[in-house]
């Protein structure tokens, strides 16, 4: 006995397509890197030197000198960025600095902006 399987063709197809030597060329995607958040940290008459250089050895992971530094143009122009992040870690840095320094019962903030 022998079976004999026959495939049925779509309407409109050609009876006979060559579609094994097709060149076909994929380009890649463009892809745009993710958006940046600087956290900015904001001066105010208040909150101590000392600790500000604290909180940013603690959440920002800067050495004594870097810190200090940033203390200081928080202090002269007002505000600085302590840190450049996609916007998850920049949102959560800034609350993260926020909260610490109220329960230390000092006004220091943060807040985060999108990178030009």
């Amino acid at each position: 006995m022998e079976i004999q399987l026959t495939f049925m063709q779509e309407p409109g197809q050609p009876e006979h397509e060559d579609d094994g030597n097709l060149a076909v060329q994929t380009g890649k995607p463009e892809l745009k890197p993710p958006p940046r958040y600087q956290v900015v940290m904001l001066n105010d008459d208040y909150t101590p030197m000392d600790f500000v250089v604290e909180v940013l050895e603690v959440f920002f992971m800067l050495d004594r000198e870097t810190a200090t530094r940033i203390m200081l143009r928080v202090h002269t122009e007002g505000r600085a960025v302590c840190g450049v992040y996609s916007r998850d870690v920049a949102e959560t840095k800034a609350a993260q600095v926020n909260e610490y320094a109220r329960e230390c019962q000092h006004p220091l903030m943060c807040q985060i902006e999108r990178e030009a």
